[in-house]
């Protein structure tokens, strides 16, 4: 006896509906090399202003300044003026950015913010990167040279103990000030001017998805093991620097994997991060910093700053 055909109500069935797949879009290297050329600054936002610091190689460090702004009430005004004279106001905040950045991925967000909480906020960027100045040579710095930059910048322009907030790479220098910092004010043959003259004395420091000491090395062993296919796309994105020429692998690395390309072609960041990759001269491979582990308290999760 035959089987008869097995049928199903078409009312059970759900509707079917097909989405077609998203074309992938590839820069052309000759567009990606002429929008570099063509690159112009990042606009400005309202109350900011770009600085260039001089530093004692005779290269400039672009700055994105953004004053912190004080209440409209007559009696919260007159509170911070008084605070200001006791020198209680809110110490500076000093931003370093990641790679493939610049001073301008924290003057979107990040300064009016902060700004608007009364804090001075000064957005770096490093050499080679942003409006900075590329050294001539194969790279543009070390973490040596950054971090001693940085501490230059923070001794002539910072009137008072800044907070050192780094994202990704630049969170490695910060650790790096830190420890220059510590092993200064930790020398009892070292006097407070000696000290300040070289990584001057910090208020606090904040690190955003930093980098470890030790590396990146243990993290891309356990994204490995666990998001091997994300893993692989990261290490072409930036290791390889595959984003440059792929708007997808972009838009997926930056920004939102639903973003449709038309916005990210369109946001002003884009073309920015294609030039950081230009203009990425630096050495930012997988740094080693064993003496990193001896800053105090770092095995608990926090710094000391007291001397």
């Amino acid at each position: 006896m035959a089987a008869a055909p097995l049928t199903l109500p078409t009312q059970c069935l759900p509707p079917l509906s097909f989405r077609p797949p998203r074309k992938k879009t590839t820069i052309p290297l000759l567009a990606f090399a002429t929008a570099c050329r063509a690159r112009a600054p990042y606009p400005l936002k309202e109350g900011q202003s770009r600085l260039f610091h001089r530093l004692p190689s005779g290269l400039n460090m672009e700055v994105i300044f953004q004053k912190g702004l004080s209440s409209s009430s007559a009696a919260a005004a007159a509170a911070a003026a008084e605070e200001a004279e006791k020198g209680c106001r809110p110490p500076p905040l000093v931003f370093v950015h990641g790679s493939f950045h610049a001073a301008w991925c924290w003057a979107e967000h990040w300064l009016p913010f902060f700004s608007r909480a009364g804090f001075d906020c000064y957005a770096l960027s490093l050499l080679g990167q942003g409006e900075s100045d590329v050294p001539t040579g194969a790279v543009a710095g070390t973490l040596q040279t950054h971090t001693s930059d940085i501490a230059d910048f923070i001794r002539k322009e910072v009137s008072m103990p800044p907070i050192l907030i780094g994202h990704s790479f630049g969170g490695l220098i910060v650790q790096s000030y830190i420890s220059k910092m510590m092993d200064q004010f930790s020398s009892s043959q070292t006097s407070s001017d000696e000290r300040n003259a070289c990584h001057p004395l910090l208020a606090g420091a904040v690190l955003v998805c930093s980098v470890p000491p030790s590396g990146n090395s243990g993290l891309v062993w356990r994204y490995l093991m666990f998001k091997p296919i994300a893993a692989i796309k990261v290490t072409l994105s930036l290791a390889a620097k595959a984003f440059a020429n792929s708007l997808p692998l972009c838009r997926e690395t930056f920004f939102s994997s639903t973003m449709e390309d038309q916005l990210v072609l369109s946001h002003p960041t884009y073309n920015l991060h294609l030039q950081g990759t230009a203009r990425n001269k630096h050495k930012e491979h997988l740094i080693i910093l064993p003496s990193l582990y001896s800053l105090r308290g770092a095995k608990k999760g926090h710094v000391s700053f007291e001397t």
